[in-house]
């Protein structure tokens, strides 16, 4: 048996100790003075030596390539079943090292196996059979998976060994569980029968066309006192004559065939389309069973009946309501009339089609004709499949001879051409020229109408901007933009469909006005819809954009009662969905508004704050983990106002990027940095390199590496004395700009480091190729080390990105002991956190440097 070390394919390179031996002593005695004859034997004897041991070894590396080729699991075992060898797919396989599977028991990989399971495989073995079992192999991590194994026996040092080779099934469980699942979920009936013509299996379909309480029939249903048979013109039906037995009898496939059964208990007929297919089993000249494939065609008999009443009555399509069994009868030209990809079969699936108010007025009419009579007729708007509106004139009237009402009949006649042309002067004034839909003046005047009318109380308004629509419109142009918009609305309205009124409000900006008077949750319910919606990318040609929607939801009376004032409310809550990461809806709440205040508040005052010199630095100091002594420094703002009193950076800075400002506060920040960095150095603290956050807004054109060399050399700075962090919507905004400055930045020595990563964009492709220093790993990750698992996952999979890619790692955020062991370990080099220092003044740092 081989130890755990050893592989029973030998290392590359390995010979027997005999062989290495013999060559060394036959190169010694060369090396001594013999005969002329003897030495050239010896010459020869070693060449042919050397040569076979070359050639050994290649034939060594083929077995194991040979070995480690083979896709499936392969494993060596012992008599005993002791794990000798297992190659590289098993490895993968089980999720387990080689050392840990080598020179275990099988049971390791297979814990269910019983006690006495190698002696059924070895009497296999013995009769020159290969031995073929499914069982379920365990990985590493506790999973299960299914595999079958082949083993087959073999002598390795005169031992009998096993090589069993496990092939994955759980494609083929799966494929079989679709296949159990399609025949479950098919609408069509589906039985197989014997030569007895006895039913073997049925699947639910079949049982649900019989309805016969659960259970289909346990044989044909011939002629008895059960069932009677006919055939599509009314003839009894024998039994030679049944497609099943023709099957049977010619042993081919007999097509489509209509069938009538009348279930006397039920007193119910049913008529089926039925395909019969012959199945043979190997070396049979006729089949041993048979498929039958069939669906139920009873409603188009049905159908045949209520279009000849459509035709007596000179109307386009008929159509009927059974109250008592709640199913809805369609004739052909009603379905296409309705336009819908699954044709109604119930009430609530024909009020579906049609718009909220068109709804109620049909739902009222069924209602009034069940319990008054007398017929009516109204016009109804709906919506088609392919998004297309239509108008009905529907009639209706209980059947006469209905005492109890259970069956309301009649016609729909399509009259969308009229209401169309009546329709097109009006929306003319009102529609949108670009994208069809209505103008800003048309929603305004409709939401007006809506909240002037009490009954309309419930109304709600959806304020929907793109999200991302000026980088197409930038990069692509104007016509790229406006077919973005067309896309958009189109987009949009097939997610609103019936439920709401669209508009193109302005650019980039729709209004959908719907009703939630029915359906509370019908707003957030389009909101939904449309971010769905926008989920595919818009192609450009070969250019390719994801635009998503940022959505705000108003409703009256809660958020306003003018159009306007409603119109706000929902624009505010957009703001909010933006602020909040975009690609989604946020409802409006009094908290909007009165963010909305404090951000103007702040915005205004921001203004001012350098000419008022309100801001002010501290240096939190960057140390080495391993030994604590101060390696650099953070510089961090800080804000006073004295109406707001101390204002934390994340509150100000995102005002700061909205507002443009902070491109003013960055160069502040950057000369103050400067500044200390040369006054410490005077005192002779020595250089000190201080890090800086920069804004992606300041990587916008070409200015901020000439701002940076200008600020160097005013104070006489190397460049190793800054470190630039930014975040990674740097590596988005503008690559090609963003990749001109990174060089120049690069060439004056200043360092460029990540800060937050894996917090944003996480744009793994653009680390391949930005001349970057290092990554920063966030707070928000570290807090949680090294208890949560989440975080740790995190933590290591940046720090083996940076090691792989040879970048520096910082950590932030650093409170405890534990935190910095767990770094240390993790072999992350320098850390920063209250655990050393809190942002220190000037003076502060300079002491504790000292």
């Amino acid at each position: 048996m081989t130890g755990s070390g050893q592989r029973i394919v030998h290392d590359q390179g390995e010979h027997p100790a005999a062989h290495v031996d013999a060559l060394a002593e036959l190169e010694l005695a060369l090396h001594q003075p013999l005969p002329h004859k003897l030495q050239g034997v010896l010459q020869a004897a070693a060449d042919a030596l050397r040569e076979a041991m070359s050639e050994r070894q290649g034939a060594q590396r083929r077995y194991e390539a040979l070995f480690d080729a083979v896709p499936d699991p392969v494993s060596i075992l012992s008599a005993t079943g002791v794990v000798l060898d297992v190659n590289t797919s098993g490895v993968n396989a089980y999720g387990r090292s080689r050392e840990e599977i080598v020179g275990q028991p099988i049971e390791l990989l297979n814990p269910d196996l019983p006690a006495n399971h190698l002696e059924p495989v070895w009497e296999t073995l013995k009769r020159g059979q290969t031995y073929v079992v499914e069982v379920t192999n365990m990985r590493g991590d506790g999973s299960r998976f299914p595999v079958e194994v082949h083993s087959a026996g073999f002598e390795h040092d005169g031992q009998p060994c096993i090589v069993a080779v496990a092939r994955d099934l759980s494609r083929r469980w799966q494929a079989e569980t679709r296949y159990r699942l399609l025949l479950e979920s098919i609408d069509k009936g589906v039985m197989l029968f014997d030569r007895n013509l006895g039913i073997v299996s049925a699947n639910p379909a079949a049982h649900r066309i019989f309805n016969m309480s659960g259970m289909a029939p346990g044989r044909l249903p011939l002629n008895s006192d059960e069932w009677i048979t006919v055939d599509e013109h009314g003839r009894r039906l024998g039994l030679d004559q049944w497609p099943v037995a023709k099957a049977f009898r010619n042993g081919r496939i007999i097509p489509s065939t209509i069938i009538g059964l009348y279930h006397r208990p039920h007193g119910r007929m049913i008529w089926i389309s039925i395909t019969t297919v012959p199945v043979f089993s190997s070396d049979c000249d006729l089949p041993d069973h048979v498929f039958s494939l069939f669906s139920d065609i009873t409603e188009l008999k049905r159908d045949h009946a209520l279009f000849d009443r459509a035709q007596s009555l000179a109307h386009i399509g008929g159509w009927e309501w059974d109250r008592g069994q709640q199913c809805l009868y369609l004739t052909g030209e009603a379905q296409r009339i309705l336009g819908q990809e699954q044709p109604p079969d119930d009430l609530e699936q024909l009020l579906s089609c049609l718009n909220s108010s068109s709804r109620q007025l049909l739902r009222d009419a069924m209602e009034r004709e069940a319990e008054h009579r007398g017929g009516f007729e109204l016009e109804l708007q709906g919506q088609r499949a392919n998004g297309h509106s239509f108008w009905i004139r529907m009639i209706g009237e209980v059947e006469p001879g209905d005492l109890a009402s259970t069956r309301i009949a009649g016609t729909f006649q399509d009259i969308t051409e009229p209401k169309h042309a009546e329709e097109t002067l009006k929306n003319q004034a009102r529609t949108d020229p670009l994208t069809g839909i209505m103008n800003r003046d048309a929603a305004l005047t409709d939401l007006e109408m809506r909240l002037s009318n009490p009954s309309h109380a419930g109304v709600a308004v959806l304020y929907i901007d793109l999200d991302r629509f000026k980088t197409v419109n930038d990069v692509l142009g104007h016509n790229a933009g406006d077919q973005l918009l067309i896309e958009a609305s189109r987009r949009i309205r097939d997610a609103v469909g019936t439920e709401g009124l669209l508009a193109r409000f302005g650019g980039d900006e729709f209004v959908v006005t719907c009703d939630a008077r029915d359906v509370p949750q019908r707003p957030e319910q389009l909101a939904e819809a449309i971010t769905r919606a926008f989920a595919p990318s818009f192609l450009f040609g070969k250019d390719e954009f994801s635009v998503t929607t940022s959505i705000g939801i108003a409703r009256a009376p809660q958020h306003g009662l003018r159009p306007q004032q409603l119109i706000q409310s929902a624009d505010l809550a957009m703001y909010e969905c933006k602020r909040r990461g975009r690609n989604g809806w946020l409802e409006f709440c009094e908290e909007m508004e009165r963010r909305q205040h404090d951000r103007l508040q702040i915005e205004r005052r921001l203004r001012k704050a350098l000419e008022r010199h309100e801001f002010r630095l501290v240096y939190q100091p960057q140390v080495d983990l391993q030994s604590g002594k101060i390696i650099a420094c953070e510089a961090l703002i800080r804000w006073r106002n004295r109406q707001l009193g101390e204002l934390r950076p994340d509150i100000f800075i995102s005002h700061a990027e909205n507002t443009g400002d902070i491109v003013r506060i960055g160069e502040w920040v950057l000369h103050e940095a400067c500044r200390q960095v040369r006054q410490w150095q005077d005192e002779g603290l020595g250089l000190i390199r201080v890090a800086i956050n920069v804004s992606y807004r300041q990587f916008s054109g070409d200015r901020l590496a000439r701002l940076v060399r200008d600020v160097l050399d005013e104070h006489g700075l190397p460049g190793a004395a800054l470190e630039l962090e930014f975040t990674e919507r740097v590596l988005i905004e503008d690559a090609p700009s963003t990749l001109r400055t990174f060089a120049e930045l690069r060439q004056m020595g200043v360092m460029l480091t990540i800060d937050d990563f894996g917090e944003g964009y996480s744009a793994l492709n653009y680390l391949r190729t930005l001349p970057i220093h290092g990554l920063k790993l966030s707070q928000l990750f570290i807090s949680g080390v090294p208890n949560n698992r989440s975080d740790v996952a995190v933590c290591e999979a940046v720090s083996g990105i940076a090691r792989s890619l040879g970048l520096g790692l910082v950590a932030e955020g650093i409170e405890s002991e534990a935190q910095r062991q767990y770094l240390l370990q993790l072999g992350v080099p320098v850390g920063q956190g209250f655990l050393f220092a809190p942002g220190l003044s000037p003076v502060e740092f300079a002491h504790k440097l000292r």
